[in-house]
């Protein structure tokens, strides 16, 4: 295995741990003295002002690339972190992991074979089906026995995962790297947002929500909205889109752990079952395995 490729591991790993713990922290908040508008904002305000002197250099338009940038904005700005943070307020947290994460790695497999007529090969194939066996293991008690309310916040969550896997997807396409993308998603984002966002963010301010406006603002704006999509744009750079998003598929696994503590939500049998198979699901679609065991690459 390269350095490259190595270090490709790295980074979406440590990508998906940061997730882990922000589908815990944001739904914590949308249920609690925050909006989906005021975190939506700290999630992209923060990295926007961070990273201001990026799009000095590079501008605030990839020119000719308008139609894959606009997917990017779908998928990872204002309306996908709008459509999971309203998901999350309907739908619970035990939800949120298998629903959003869980699906989209799929949902990124099935539009590369349909689009880009990628080529799976049975191991990752087999790593795919054991991946959505994993997610419908912790997700189908509450998919069943949803009412009207959680079932539109499923609607959402999916709907959620579809727009990240759009991310996912585009992002190559776009030709700019990965603090680029984060730059430029972060500061169209806040543009949008900043009517919105800043009113409810007063609001609580104003409430004395202030521990939960700092843990916010570094769980969403440092941690998932910059280093986190950062990390995770290497991972897709240097192993490709479909590998990249399989690693996603463990931060349902990861939430459930953190939950442990911060929730006081203890995982059942259910719950269990798929988070070991989603873990063996994402080694074998992530392609990891055959590259230990192969002197060369997976195709």
């Amino acid at each position: 295995m390269s350095n490259s490729r190595a270090f490709g591991y790295l980074a979406i790993i440590s990508a998906v741990t940061i997730w882990g713990a922000w589908v815990a922290l944001t739904r914590y908040a949308v249920i609690g003295s925050l909006t989906p508008a005021s975190v939506t904002l700290l999630r992209v305000g923060i990295p926007a002002l961070l990273l201001a002197p990026v799009l000095f250099r590079t501008g605030v338009w990839p020119k000719g690339k308008t139609a894959p940038f606009l997917f990017c904005m779908l998928g990872a700005g204002a309306p996908f972190l709008l459509i999971i943070g309203n998901g999350m307020r309907y739908a619970p947290t035990a939800d949120v992991g298998p629903l959003v994460p869980g699906t989209m790695p799929l949902i990124v497999a099935l539009l590369s074979v349909v689009i880009f007529k990628e080529k799976l090969g049975w191991a990752r194939a087999i790593g795919f089906a054991l991946c959505l066996a994993g997610v419908l293991t912790i997700a189908g008690r509450s998919i069943v026995s949803a009412s009207g309310d959680t079932s539109f916040g499923h609607l959402l969550l999916i709907t959620a995962a579809f727009c990240w896997a759009c991310y996912t997807v585009a992002f190559r396409h776009v030709g700019v790297t990965a603090i680029e993308m984060a730059a430029l998603v972060s500061f169209w984002s806040a543009i949008v947002m900043l009517p919105f966002g800043i009113p409810p963010l007063i609001d609580a301010f104003n409430k004395g929500a202030h521990n939960d406006l700092i843990v916010q603002a570094l769980i969403q704006g440092l941690g998932s909205g910059l280093i986190a999509l950062i990390l995770y744009n290497i991972g897709i750079t240097r192993l490709g889109a479909s590998r990249a998003a399989a690693f996603v598929a463990l931060v349902p696994a990861l939430a459930t752990l953190i939950a442990i503590p911060l929730l006081k939500e203890i995982p059942d049998l259910a719950s269990i079952i798929g988070v070991v198979t989603t873990g063996a699901g994402v080694l074998l679609a992530s392609g990891v395995v055959n590259e230990l065991l192969s002197k060369r690459p997976v195709e």
